[in-house]
């Protein structure tokens, strides 16, 4: 495997240090064994998330000292508008503070009160936006992507199948949308095809029924079409990301990842009425519809990030810095999820830790035990971050049992990749001290971000 260098140079830096282990099991402890929770000065590598977490370029900089803070029709507001227009083609864009601001803005405007969503796989914000405006979540993802071993491509595609059923079952008129994630975070990182994302296209069409992508991570998934779909090898990413949203009628989108920036992200659509809906939304929970809760600085800082997540020597690097980490612990023997996504290595938990139920929240206990012996954070993606059915009051169960480890966009560097392998294969070699956890404090909403734990 080619693991390309860095394409950058270090202009600032940033210094870390690691706390001693005991200082750490005492700060895990304080922290409810959350990691959420934790402090960063007391985190050595953070790879809790992507979000919001990339290091910006010095174009980007430069261009936050551009930011024009009108409260109505900032320049920085066009800027973002016609480069969104550009690559990915939708008619109008409304920026809100964060994708999951789009997230609520599209489901209050796209849903009635009993009808459902289907999409490829749930997300935590979007499923409760959904949910909380009265939808029903359908997963359709295909059957494969809740199989943590299995190593084939696009495990993110619909499965038409289900999706006709569904139509067929509930009648069309009554799914609000379709929510289609490229990629799709809780599988693994695992992208659509370009030939699935057609075919979706083609069946809802015939049905009257629209589709919306969660975009979040578009610019990685247009990556894995052109290196594993025929027929796009000689495509550009701006050419292939545009392609991707030719057959959707808008998306939400989390500017804090593939926009390469700390804080935004936007609600695009090609619907006219609904963009006229979408703007007195916006009014009421981000602010005028030319900045949607963020600074001039900080859509330009967007506008800029954006065209640079085009360029295919900062994707490649992205993707295969992450698949380095993949394959260093794999060749280890470490069970993780397969293929390795474009954002994160995610450790199989259920195989990670066979001594633990899931009951006894494995994931959790697992990514706690990561920062107590590495001092490295990361995240639980289990049967805690899926929360629990709203009618009957007992947890989702999700077949993927995981710990995200999300790299953050030019942050880290090969160097930081092997400690982070050295140290969980060094705590694979003593799995059965993991110990199972229980709740003493569960929140009702995202029970992930602020719920605490103790050993059972």
């Amino acid at each position: 495997m080619n693991y390309p260098a860095e394409p950058f140079r270090i202009k600032s830096v940033e210094t870390v240090s690691m706390i001693p282990r005991d200082e750490r099991l005492i700060k895990m402890q304080e922290a409810g064994y959350n990691t959420f929770l934790l402090n960063s000065k007391d985190i050595y590598i953070d790879l809790l998330t992507d979000s919001g977490t990339n290091a910006m370029s010095d174009k980007q900089w430069a261009g936050m000292m551009m930011g024009d803070e009108a409260y109505a029709g900032s320049e920085n507001f066009y800027h973002l508008e016609r480069t969104v227009q550009e690559l990915f083609g939708f008619k109008h864009i409304v920026p809100t503070h964060q994708g999951r601001g789009a997230e609520n803005l599209l489901s209050q405007l796209a849903i009635k009160p009993g009808q459902y969503v289907a999409g490829n796989m749930y997300f935590t914000t979007t499923r409760y936006h959904q949910e909380k405006n009265g939808a029903v979540f359908v997963d359709i993802v295909r059957d494969e992507a809740h199989d943590a071993g299995l190593n084939i491509a696009f495990k993110g595609d619909i499965d038409l199948k289900k999706l006709q059923k569904l139509i067929d079952e509930k009648g069309a008129e009554n799914i609000a949308y379709i929510c289609l994630a490229v990629t799709v975070n809780l599988a693994g990182g695992q992208p659509v095809s370009m030939a699935n994302m057609r075919a979706v296209r083609e069946l809802t069409q015939a049905h009257g029924i629209k589709v919306f992508y969660d975009a979040t991570r578009c610019v990685e998934n247009a990556y894995f079409i052109k290196e594993q779909e025929q027929g796009f090898e000689n495509k550009s990413i701006a050419e292939i990301v545009h392609e991707m949203f030719s057959y959707a009628d808008g998306c939400t989108m989390s500017g804090k990842k593939d926009c390469l920036v700390n804080i935004g992200g936007f609600l695009c659509m090609n619907d006219d009425e609904m963009f006229s809906a979408a703007k007195e939304l916006v009014v009421v929970y981000e602010g005028m519809p030319s900045y949607g809760g963020l600074a001039g600085r900080d859509m330009e800082a967007m506008a800029i990030g954006l065209l640079e997540a085009m360029q295919y020597e900062y994707i490649e690097h992205r993707v295969k810095q992450v698949r380095y980490l993949g394959d260093k612990l794999k060749a280890a023997g470490v069970p993780i999820v397969e293929p390795v996504g474009g954002h994160a290595v995610f450790l199989d938990a259920r195989r990670f830790c066979e001594h633990l139920t899931q009951d006894e929240f494995p994931a959790q206990s697992l990514a706690a035990s990561i920062y107590v012996e590495t001092g490295v954070r990361s995240m639980e993606r289990g049967i805690i971050s899926a929360g629990r059915n709203n009618v009957t009051g007992e947890h989702h169960r999700p077949k993927l049992e995981t710990v995200r480890l999300t790299i953050p966009r030019r942050v880290y560097t090969y160097a930081h990749m092997d400690v982070v392998a050295d140290g969980i294969i060094k705590l694979y070699q003593h799995k059965e001290d993991i110990r199972g956890l229980k709740f003493i404090y569960e929140p009702k909403q995202l029970r992930f971000f602020t719920a605490r734990f103790d050993y059972i």
